[in-house]
């Protein structure tokens, strides 16, 4: 059946029908097919998703200016300054066409800020690829990292942050997540709205093509076969130097005031952009479809309602100022076309050389899809993960000095510790000039106002194996890194968006995981005080049966934390650059080793629980970081994976100053075993090196809190020497550290 090869189910096709009354027309059944798929009206998802909204209180809106519902959410900062800020996936695209499917997610995610009225100003990239010996990892990293980097280079944005992990489970299914921020003052801010009869609708940008037809509906939802050609060209074609023509075409148009509403055409192109403006602004909207301007003029109806094709906005202009907006788009050779106008009957109707193709209300493409309830229980092989009779604390530990030192180093070594430069220096990290931090710090860190060095700290986390074991948890715990992340670099957490990968939601395995993590994210936002601003959900990234513990990705939540620092010139760096400041670490340590990269990368494991998330430590370690930023912390690294031995390892190798520790006072207070206190992922900690004198501040900081702190060592020398381990002492030149880090992804990849 026709509306089957468009993703359709039958029973939604029946409501089509019973929508419009009639059989649909071929242009329509295209509209509601791309409108009506996964990736469009989270048609699986919304009825969970709306728990952030519930479990937002009046207090976290204080600074939230536009939330969720929204092309990206904004956030006020302070002095008439908002920040926006969105994260969104483009995976499936990734898979098929590494290159293009990650460019156009850069470019995809640049769009939304841009219509929201700001300027974009940097980028991040949260990439998950399959295992690193796999002779098909190669061909997806270099084409994503390429694609990365060649889209966001070429358009002059620092790429200030991010991850890059492996694991066997993304291996047909990699993630491609791409966040980008931008600023813009209050009354700046744009809606994606279409009101008021007979204003224009104006289409400008890249003329539309074949590329990315059906690519919402088919490719960025379902399973799909790689081989089968009709999927290839799904994935869009970009072009970056266009789109930073259209950045700059936008904002003068801003500025002039020639824009009521605008909408960037990203998944499901005009068939998006026509439907969610016109519902938006509880209008109609009537186009003449074959005003578009084409590069395919072969191109039927329902192929130009589809095509993705990038670089393109679609905005709504008042008739008297249709001329100066015109003057704009010419003056920065950005081709116009307009296709039609704002009409008051509440209908969305197009027409295709005079003959009528589309006649719909627009809510029931835009917003009023179907929502199901899909049939989610916990997993039957979940309790044998969990209950794991190998789980961490039976697993064998380091008996020696040598066993002890080679874990540090399979650690510092492994493909999802070791140094991501090879991937990172292929970024341009500080284009603009106002960068202030960037990876491998904790958090990127970018410049708002030059005036008063107001700025903002961001960082996204993830942690799948932990998501796997407790998807609750697994999500909680994403939200606390960023948020731990933020803060160590002495910012105060705002805001979230987030990035929810996971597999089928037909199987009741991953609908299960995904409901848990959503009410895990939503309760822990909540606790923190942090609300949801918007973002993404990626299902069916899963090739394997349903029920099998192997039938889809790791479930990963990717959360996003945004934080404001008053002058950026003050944020605490992740590593120490001078000799004799005292080192602190602040929080607990517990022996919580299940799902951690020891029990990974040492014993091949995963199983068991995954470390307690105590949010209310979280509040607490955040406000003795941000505190400290006031001339108290010299330095700042937050503990997560790989434990104290990774925190230790980057904080030396940042700017290559060693340090001298002993833990022996610390495992006697927290009554851990070596393998432990290096290796455990507890939460709520971090490691501090403290300007000159000002350990006593800190302490002071720290006991305010309630926040329980240990020196345990100080900085300098050329080694990283671990001593105190139950007579053991580990020592590691930092020669050997950096060559250990740094080897790992070239010798993959280079």
């Amino acid at each position: 059946m026709p509306y089957a090869e468009l993703g359709l189910k039958a029973d939604e096709y029946a409501r089509i029908v019973d929508l419009l009354g009639r059989r649909p027309t071929a242009a329509e059944l295209a509209m509601y097919s791309v409108m009506w798929s996964e990736h469009c009206s989270y048609k699986s998802s919304k009825r969970h998703l709306r728990q952030f909204g519930e479990k937002t209180t009046e207090a976290m809106r204080e600074r939230l200016l536009v939330g969720i519902g929204q092309n990206a959410g904004v956030v006020d900062i302070g002095d008439g300054w908002a920040v926006t800020f969105k994260v969104e996936s483009h995976n499936h695209p990734s898979f098929v066409e590494p290159y293009q499917g990650a460019a156009t997610g850069v470019g995809g995610i640049v769009r939304d800020i841009i219509s929201m009225g700001a300027r974009p100003v940097a980028v991040m990239d949260q990439l998950r690829f399959g295992a690193v010996e796999h002779p098909d990892t190669a061909r997806v990293v270099h084409g994503v990292v390429a694609g990365v980097g060649g889209y966001g280079n070429c358009l002059g944005l620092p790429n200030i942050g991010g991850e890059t992990e492996f694991d066997a489970s993304y291996q047909g299914n990699p993630l491609v997540n791409a966040l980008c921020v931008g600023v813009l003052r209050h009354e700046d801010i744009h809606l994606a709205n279409a009101t008021g009869p007979g204003n224009k609708v104006v289409l400008f940008g890249a003329r539309t093509g074949g590329d990315g037809i059906g690519g919402a509906s088919i490719l960025a939802s379902e399973t799909f076969d790689a081989e089968k050609p009709s999927k290839r060209p799904s994935v869009q074609v970009g072009d970056p130097f266009m789109e930073k023509v259209l950045i700059e075409c936008c904002l003068e148009l801003f500025a002039q005031e020639l824009v009521l509403g605008i909408q960037d055409l990203g998944a499901a192109g005009i068939s998006c952009a026509t439907s969610e403006l016109a519902s938006n602004g509880d209008s109609g909207m009537h186009v003449d479809l074959e005003k578009v301007l084409l590069r395919d003029p072969s191109l039927t109806a329902g192929e130009i309602l589809m095509s993705e094709s990038q670089e393109r906005m679609m905005a709504v202009v008042a008739p008297d100022r249709l001329e100066a907006f015109l003057a704009v788009t010419a003056k920065w050779d950005v081709e116009t076309a307009v296709i039609g106008e704002v009409t008051g009957d509440g209908r969305l109707t197009i027409d295709h050389h005079g003959r009528r193709i589309v006649d719909v209300d627009p809510k029931t493409v835009a917003h009023e899809g179907p929502v199901y309830d899909r049939p989610y229980a916990r997993p039957a092989w979940q309790d044998a993960l969990t209950d794991d009779a190998a789980s961490a604390r039976h697993l064998p530990r380091p008996g020696d000095a040598s066993a002890l030192r080679g874990q540090v180093l399979a650690l510092a070594g492994s493909a999802n510790l070791a140094s991501a430069a090879w991937v990172t220096d292929q970024y341009d990290r500080y284009v603009q000039g106002n960068t202030a931090l960037a990876q491998p710090d904790d958090a990127g860190v970018v410049r708002v106002d030059e005036a008063t060095g107001l700025g903002v700290a961001i960082s996204t986390d993830a942690n799948g194996r932990f998501t796997k074991l407790d998807p609750r948890t697994g999500a909680a715990q994403a939200l606390a890194e960023a948020y731990r992340n933020v803060a160590t670099v002495g910012a105060r957490p705002l805001a979230v968006t987030d990035c929810l990968n996971f597999g089928s939601p037909e199987d009741p395995d991953a609908m299960w995981q995904l409901v848990e993590a959503i009410t895990g994210l939503a309760d822990a936002c909540r606790e923190l005080g942090v609300p949801v601003t918007g973002g993404n959900v990626s299902l069916y990234n899963g090739t394997g049966e349903p029920g099998r513990l192997d039938s889809s990705i790791n479930p990963t939540p990717v959360v996003g934390v945004l934080g404001v620092l008053d002058d950026v010139a003050t944020a605490t760096p992740s590593g120490w650059t001078e000799a004799g400041r005292a080192i602190y670490l602040l929080g607990t340590t517990a022996e919580e080793l299940d799902g951690s990269v020891w029990s990974d990368v040492v014993h091949g494991h995963l199983g068991g629980v995954p470390p307690r998330v105590d949010l209310a430590a979280e509040k607490a370690l955040a406000e003795v970081l941000v505190g400290a930023v006031d001339g108290v912390a010299h330095a700042a690294h937050d503990l997560s994976a790989g434990g104290l031995s990774q925190a230790l390892v980057d904080a030396v190798l940042r700017f290559g100053v060693g340090a001298e520790v002993d833990l022996a006072a610390l495992l006697e207070r927290d009554g851990v075993d070596a393998a432990t206190a290096l290796f455990a992922e507890s939460g709520a900690r971090a490691l501090v090196a403290v300007a000159e004198g000002q350990e006593g501040r800190l302490e002071e900081l720290a006991d305010t809190h309630g926040v329980r702190a240990a020196r345990i060592g100080t900085t300098g020398g050329e080694t990283l020497r671990l001593a105190g381990l139950a007579e053991t002492v580990v020592e590691l030149p930092l020669t050997e550290l950096r060559e250990t880090s740094a080897r790992t992804l070239p010798r993959h990849f280079a």
